[in-house]
């Protein structure tokens, strides 16, 4: 265990989303006796990518022999354990299969590359219309299929009801004994706390100030805010819709593989509370640029916003006109733009600042941290221990080397929208996608 650290310490953990309350659950397992997480909204957070009705729990796709790969396999390997046997969790987990396509050639080789040939035997190869029409009952995929290639596992992925599995991780932690502090101002951190050249906690927009031997800083797309991280954290965000469906229809369409195209998006079955189907349009991310205070490069910000730009808007509609055309008119009852945190090569940021060493920092999703929420605290709670295996240390560390120049205009292997990264501030000429929402988001 690190110096100093006890199971009497007090841990304050700055923010509630998904990795949050894994933080607070597995440090609750662990024996931790004060730990207090702070969040500006209440659990489930409206902002958090978390606060989602399901998102995609996919197979690994990594390069053989590569050290990144040992880490991203070790990760999923941990994460499926969870969704698997974890109690907390595996309610919310559907095994219901998983197609991946794509459209052109170079997208094609990309997908074939990257993860199907690490999967041999596992994925039935889709070639035609029909191929991915028979994939569902008849009358759900009634689409062309236009130049797609993909491939189907019947089983060993899916997707998960990402609310439903972050508040049952919260409920848990909070039976076990973790204090939540969520609700502006009560719980809006407005900044960390120094004192002796290290960080001691944090201040709340109430006037409060929250001191702790350890500070464990999960604040996803909002966490440059409160700490300069030398360039290598990029808020990204992308964009989903939701479709109302009827009672009938939902029931056909439950159970159902997940569908992704790796360049236009992906869908899946509805929701089981509202009966909409949620549909992301696929693209390398939208960022929205600001002049940086802390650094001469710019830096994007998150803009939390229940709609999405029109051109999202009408990338949705072409995927749906391409697999189930006769929804794809169908008026929008929700939208939403939903903030992740790159790091320049997708790796995750978990580890102790280099400055302050009562800080550490749980950071960088790039895209795909959800998945890990029934194991990702437990990872983090060995690094507050300083227990993390060498390779995980390597793969997480503090690396402002990598993110010396602007690297905004990366894709990170993305497809879609052109192959490019998009801009926020292009949507005050484009128009922003107007939504008559069903509820609040804070209550999705």
């Amino acid at each position: 265990m690190a110096s100093g650290l006890t199971k009497d310490s007090s841990i304050l953990v700055v923010g509630g989303g998904a990795w949050g309350c894994s933080t607070a659950l597995h440090l609750a397992r662990r024996g931790y006796q004060n730990v207090t997480v702070l969040d500006a909204y209440p659990i489930p957070s409206a902002i958090s990518a978390g606060n989602d009705v399901n998102k995609m729990v996919e197979q690994g796709s990594f390069s053989e022999g590569d050290d990144e790969a040992v880490v991203a396999n070790a990760l999923l390997a941990a994460a499926m354990e969870g969704w698997n046997n974890d109690p907390v969790f595996t309610p919310y987990y559907h095994n219901t299969g998983y197609i991946v396509a794509a459209s052109t050639p170079e997208a094609l080789h990309t997908l074939e590359t990257r993860e199907i040939r690490h999967h041999v035997g596992r994925f039935t190869p889709l070639n035609t219309a029909e191929d991915f029409r028979t994939t569902m009952p008849s009358g759900v995929l009634t689409g062309d299929f236009k130049d797609w290639r993909g491939f189907y596992m019947k089983s060993g992925a899916g997707w998960v009801h990402a609310r439903k599995a972050m508040v049952s991780a919260f409920e848990e932690a909070s039976r076990l004994g973790v204090k939540f502090i969520a609700g502006n101002p009560s719980g809006k951190v407005i900044k960390l706390l120094y004192s002796d050249s290290d960080v001691v906690g944090a201040k709340t927009a109430d006037g409060l100030e929250h001191r702790a031997d350890r500070t464990i800083v999960a604040a996803g797309a909002s966490a440059a805010q409160l700490l300069d991280f030398e360039n290598q954290l990029r808020a990204t965000a992308w964009t989903l819709a939701h479709i109302p469906m009827t009672k009938e229809e939902a029931q056909l369409y439950k159970n159902l593989p997940v569908l992704f195209n790796i360049e236009k998006g992906f869908l899946m079955e509805p929701d089981e509370d509202y009966h909409e189907l949620k549909i992301c349009d696929e693209h390398p991310g939208y960022c929205n640029w600001v002049s940086s205070s802390s650094s001469q490069l710019p830096q994007s910000v998150a803009l939390h916003k229940d709609q999405i730009p029109a051109p999202s808007a009408e990338r949705i509609r072409a995927l749906l006109r391409e697999t189930v055309p006769h929804l794809a008119e169908r008026p929008f009852s929700k939208a939403r733009v939903c903030w992740c945190v790159d790091t320049p090569n997708r790796a995750f940021l978990i580890t102790y600042h280099p400055s302050y060493k009562s800080l550490l920092l749980a950071s960088g999703d790039s895209g795909h941290g959800f998945m890990h929420i029934p194991s990702i605290g437990g990872f983090i709670v060995d690094c507050l221990e300083d227990k993390l295996e060498e390779k995980f240390k390597k793969s997480w560390r503090w690396r402002p080397e990598m993110a010396k120049t602007f690297w905004g205009d990366q894709t990170l292997g993305r497809f879609g929208a052109g192959n490019k990264m998009l801009d926020l501030k292009e949507t005050e000429t484009v128009g922003w996608t107007n939504v008559h929402k069903r509820e609040t988001a804070a209550n999705l």
